[in-house]
């Protein structure tokens, strides 16, 4: 046998070409994968979660903002003081904030942010955050002052949201396509169908991020999101939509496996002024049409927590109402005789993009077969179910997860794409906004959970889980998602 000797030079080619493109990462940049691509831009005018994925507290800040354990914390604004009244709040900013075309951010733009957002014809998507509010003035260049219409106990929550942060009223003409924030990170350029890319704000008010680049790719197919991790091209894929691949990550020291939890409720969206949907019968019998666990099972290959209301199971005041909504087919078709429709109805089920409701969609179709409810599946990209579904109303059912946290309180909106119209929701929802005891707001939110539960608004599938596959040497990450963000302001790679 012939021993071949390689010369030094030899073994340090060979070495190169042998190291893993996950190895040989740019440790000042990054790339993470999401499935979803915004629509646009601008968090302030939309209800697309994909808009939040990328600019939530990486591009645009609020007066408050959610931690990564769902905790509110400072944001804009360093301190605060509420009237003893609870309807007044006087928010002192932080000094030396600039936006990222270097104009001085101050309390003129809180005014005018707020302003915009409450205004008669705001197209805020939230646009119920700010309706109490009464008035807002910027009492000096640092202290706004924001006076609402009663208590409210989930006002620094609400500032929280995407939908409320603060941008300058000379950038909005372009913001759908050129967001102009105040966070660690500027957009740099948006590859439309492809990428979104981010670099390092130099000026940054605060703590500074760690990253000089972060890009964003956009992958819907979930085979594509497999390959572009293995391959090393993707980083992180937070909210990865190929569980049925984990266990060739959880095998492969090169990456870590997590599986946290989100605020995204799961839900067969029912439209309730549609036809024989309008029946509160109607919509009992597809929810017990309905084995989630078989749904579980089959869209997210186990990962999912059944739910019988729209309610996070992770928060503390969350109550188990699953019963109510039991998997019994044969309660169903007589629930459907009863209210006239022995012979079941036709219905459209609109689908969005997302691997869980194409998924899904398809099992919920045959399980509502079996009942005799023939539901004609369209799928839409995320446009066009924006469009028709949530702003057109044009639908019977579907499936979509509102990822949104605490947000039980869009039941009581008439105008809502489901359409749900009581006026006794709408009163608990509006003495739960006013009460800030503890006790006293478990007892109203657990009220509220039942009620729409026994309505059967809506048909409550599963807690959508935060699948993230990640690089073993991504550090920093958010293994839970607390509001609808990839926050990369603390993100680095380890040495």
């Amino acid at each position: 046998m012939i021993t071949r000797i390689l010369s030094p030079l030899c073994l340090v080619l060979t070495a190169v070409l042998l190291v893993s493109p996950l190895m040989a990462a740019d440790r000042n940049s990054m790339t993470i994968g999401l499935q979803l691509e915004p629509p646009h831009l601008d968090p302030t005018s939309a209800a697309a979660g994909a808009i939040d994925q990328v600019l939530y507290a990486n591009v645009f800040e609020g007066l408050t903002r959610f931690a990564r354990d769902g905790s509110i914390i400072p944001g804009l604004a360093k301190s605060w003081v509420i009237s003893p009244d609870g309807a007044v709040y006087t928010f002192t900013l932080n000094e030396n904030v600039r936006f990222h075309d270097g104009s001085v951010m101050d309390a003129s733009d809180v005014k005018f942010s707020l302003d915009r957002a409450r205004a008669e014809g705001s197209t805020n998507a939230q646009k119920a955050l700010f309706a109490g509010i009464t008035s807002v003035e910027a009492t000096d260049s640092q202290t706004v002052r924001i006076t609402l219409d009663e208590a409210n106990g989930q006002f620094l929550f609400n500032m929280a949201w995407g939908d409320a942060v603060i941008v300058a009223e000379e950038s909005i003409g372009a913001i759908r396509t050129k967001p102009v924030g105040t966070g660690p990170f500027i957009m740099e350029r948006w590859q439309k169908g492809d990428r979104i890319i981010l670099s390092r704000n130099p000026d940054y008010w605060g703590e500074p991020a760690r990253l000089d680049q972060v890009t964003f790719r956009f992958i819907a197919d979930p085979n594509a999101a497999y390959a572009a991790i293995m391959a090393g091209d993707i980083d992180a894929f937070p909210g990865y939509p190929a569980p049925e691949t984990l266990p060739g990550f959880e095998s492969d020291p090169r990456f870590r496996v997590i599986a946290g939890s989100t605020e995204g409720e799961t839900i067969l969206a029912i439209n309730n002024q549609a036809g024989p949907l309008a029946d509160q019968r109607v919509r009992a019998a597809i929810a017990h049409a309905i084995d989630r666990s078989a749904l579980i099972d089959g869209a997210m290959f186990g990962y999912g927590v059944p739910i019988g209301t729209h309610f996070a199971p992770h928060h503390p005041d969350y109550l188990d109402l699953t019963q109510l909504s039991a998997y019994a087919p044969d309660k169903a078709k007589n629930l459907l005789a009863e209210a006239g429709y022995a012979n079941g109805f036709e219905t459209t089920l609109k689908l969005p993009p997302p691997s869980y409701a194409r998924r899904g969609g398809e099992i919920i179709q045959a399980q509502l077969a079996q009942v005799g409810i023939t539901a004609r599946i369209e799928t839409l990209e995320w446009a066009q179910w924006l469009e028709q579904v949530f702003r057109g109303k044009d639908y019977g059912l579907t499936i979509v997860s509102h990822t949104e946290p605490y947000d039980i309180g869009i039941y009581a909106r008439p105008d809502y794409y489901f359409q749900y119209d009581s006026p006794a929701f709408r009163d608990l929802i509006k003495t739960l906004s006013a009460t800030n005891d503890p006790a006293r707001r478990r007892d109203l939110v657990q009220s509220a959970q039942r009620m729409i539960a026994e309505d059967n608004v809506n048909a409550f599938l599963f807690q959508l889980p935060q699948i993230n596959v990640i690089n073993a040497g991504v550090m920093g990450m958010w293994e839970n998602a607390p509001t609808q963000a990839t926050d990369m302001t603390a993100v680095y790679w380890q040495d």
